[in-house]
C-alpha cells in the first residue's frame, strides 16, 4: 500500500488540520509526553534550496519525538549535482528512512518524489508553488491569537504572485468560513490569476490595492512577505520592487490593538525591527507553532498516535 503524502494543504481535510492543531495545543502543554512518540524512526530532509527555520525546524521537531535525522542540505552535496533525479533521489533514501522532508526550487517536484518513494513525503516548499507546513504553523499561530479561523478579515502583503505561503495559506483559509480578504501587492506581484479564480469561485468576499496605508486599519491578521530575489528573471526588477512595503511603528498607529503580524520568514527589510517590541508582533513565535505543527504531523503519517 502507497504511503501516504502531504503535497500541498489540500491533501488535508479541515477535521484532519483541526486534530492536528489540537495535538500541537497538549505538545505545548505537556511535552514530556512525546519525548519517546518517534524512538527508532528516522526522518530525511533533503533540501535542493537554502533553508534555514523550514529544515531545523523538520529536524528539531523530529528529535523532540524521540527520533533521527539524516540530512541533505545543500543540492550540491548530494547527487543531484551529478544529474541525478529527483525519482531516484528517493528510491533510495525510502531504503535509509521512515518519513522524507524535501524542498525543491521546481514546481511540482514533490509530486513526483510522493509517488516514487516508498515513505511518506512531506513537501517543505515547491518553488512558488505550495509550502503546506508553513500554513499549518499560520494556522495554529492564527488560532492561538485570534481564538478562530472564521469570520477573519485577513491582508496579504507583498509578493504574491511568487509567494507560496501565500497560496498555500489562502487554500486553507478559504475552508473556514466567513474570513474576507485584501490582497495588497504591486501590479507586478499580483496574486496569481488561478489564485484569483479560486477566491471568486469560493464566495469569498475579497479585493486588491496596492496600499498598505489602506487596509491596515481594516485588519484582524496582516501576513507580509518578502519579495524573493531568488523568483526573479532580472536584478532591475527585483531591486525596482523589493522594498515596495515597509511596515513600521508609524503604519501600526492606525491598525487594530488586537491585530496579529505574520510573516513566514526570513525577513529582509519588510518589517523595521522596531517593530518586533510590538506585541502584535507573533512572527518569531509562529516558528515555535512551526516546530509542534511538524510533531503532531509527522506522528501522524507514521500512524504515532
Amino acid at each position: 500500500m502507497k504511503p501516504r503524502s502531504i503535497v500541498s494543504i489540500l491533501d488535508l481535510s479541515t477535521e484532519e488540520i483541526n486534530n492536528l492543531m489540537d495535538v500541537a495545543d497538549d505538545i505545548e502543554k505537556n511535552p514530556e509526553k512525546y519525548q519517546e512518540k518517534c524512538r527508532h524512526k528516522i526522518l530525511s530532509t533533503i533540501f535542493f534550496e537554502p533553508s534555514t527555520r523550514t529544515r531545523l525546524s523538520f529536524e528539531s521537531a523530529m528529535l523532540s519525538l524521540g527520533g533521527s535525522v539524516i540530512s541533505t542540505a545543500d543540492s550540491k552535496s548530494s547527487s543531484a549535482a551529478k544529474g541525478e533525479s529527483v525519482a531516484d533521489t528517493v528510491k533510495v533514501i525510502s531504503n535509509y528512512a521512515d518519513i522524507i522532508a524535501m524542498r525543491h526550487p521546481k514546481e511540482g517536484a514533490p509530486v513526483v518524489a510522493a509517488m516514487k518513494a516508498t515513505v511518506p513525503v512531506i513537501n517543505a516548499g515547491d518553488g512558488g508553488h505550495f509550502h503546506p507546513t508553513q500554513t499549518l504553523a499560520d494556522l495554529l499561530t492564527i488560532r492561538r491569537t485570534k481564538g478562530t479561523l472564521s469570520g477573519l478579515t485577513i491582508g496579504l502583503c507583498g509578493d504574491l504572485m511568487f509567494g507560496r505561503t501565500v497560496h498555500s495559506l489562502i487554500e486553507a483559509m478559504l475552508r473556514y468560513p466567513g474570513n474576507n480578504y485584501i490582497l495588497i501587492s504591486p501590479n507586478e506581484l499580483r496574486l496569481p490569476e488561478y489564485m484569483r479564480e479560486e477566491l471568486a469561485k469560493s464566495g469569498a468576499v475579497w479585493e486588491e490595492t496596492t496600499s498598505l496605508e489602506y487596509a491596515i486599519p481594516k485588519l484582524d491578521i496582516l501576513y507580509m512577505t518578502r519579495v524573493q530575489k531568488e523568483r526573479f528573471f532580472n536584478e532591475e526588477d527585483y531591486v525596482r520592487l523589493k522594498d515596495t512595503y515597509i511596515l513600521d511603528e508609524e503604519k501600526l498607529r492606525s491598525a487594530k490593538t488586537d491585530l496579529a503580524i505574520l510573516h513566514p520568514l526570513p525577513r529582509v527589510n519588510e518589517i523595521s525591527v522596531s517593530v518586533d517590541e510590538d506585541p502584535r508582533a507573533k512572527y518569531f513565535y509562529q516558528t515555535l507553532c512551526g516546530k509542534q505543527m511538524r510533531m503532531a504531523l509527522i506522528m501522524m503519517l507514521l500512524g504515532i498516535q
